[in-house]
């Protein structure tokens, strides 16, 4: 049966095959790095210059990484579904948009923008930051920072999220841990509007017994299918 509205939460196992690390687990990115320091207002606040070079090298990966097939059906369902799609995405990469997808939050910010502590101003950035770095906008050094939100800050555009959760008929969680809130709690959200879940994931995340349905693989194979799926109930 066709959905009126759908809410898909994506994360790192999105990105993944297009070759960025994941987060958690064996070789994953807070396995090599340390997270006090490099993604808290407080480690910036002890090294700010330690953060930047960390967030200069992960903006200089964007320069060799592509879009994967994953990202592609999430842009084609969003194209060609006859219901409304929103995309929420953990992902600071901007592989969503890249591959054609416009209705999209980026709940915790772009790596590819930096914003100003001192006047609040954001805008596209693909340089190196460092204490330095002039804003734009004020003319102040010393207060640039990735747009993105770290461990302790709050996730952007919540209410327009909890919202269209609210409104659902069909929850979609993509490529995610299921370990870290609020995101996390979405599907409970979801189901609580009275949506069909789903997971599909490359293995069962740690809320994966909440979805009413699975599907587990590369998000470069299961993906499209899904996708593939959901347009064909939509004639």
């Amino acid at each position: 049966m066709a959905s009126d509205r759908i809410v898909i939460l994506t994360g790192a196992g999105l990105s993944a095959e297009s070759g960025l690390g994941t987060f958690r687990g064996k070789d994953g990115l807070w396995d090599t790095y340390n997270v006090e320091e490099l993604a808290t207002p407080e480690g910036f606040a002890r090294n700010p210059t330690k953060v930047h070079d960390f967030y200069n090298m992960r903006r200089g990966w964007l320069a060799d990484v592509r879009p994967n097939a994953a990202h592609f059906a999430l842009a084609k369902l969003e194209r060609e579904y006859g219901g409304e799609v929103l995309t929420v995405t953990q992902n600071i990469d901007p592989l969503h948009e890249d591959a054609g997808s416009s209705s999209l939050v980026h709940m915790h910010g772009e790596l590819a923008r930096a914003l100003c502590a001192a006047c609040g101003a954001s805008r596209a950035w693909t340089e190196d930051l460092s204490l330095a770095t002039d804003c734009p906008a004020c003319g102040e050094s010393g207060y640039m920072r990735p747009d993105v939100v770290w461990f302790g800050e709050m996730p952007r555009d919540m209410e327009r999220i909890y919202a269209a959760l609210g409104a659902c008929d069909l929850f979609v969680s993509i490529g995610t841990s299921g370990t870290v809130y609020p995101a996390a709690g979405f599907v409970a959200e979801a189901h609580r509007a009275g949506a069909h879940t789903v997971e599909l994931n490359l293995e069962p995340s740690e809320g994966a017994s909440l979805f009413a349905e699975t599907h587990y693989g590369p998000a470069t194979e299961i993906v499209p299918a899904y996708v593939d799926t959901l347009l064909q109930d939509d004639t």
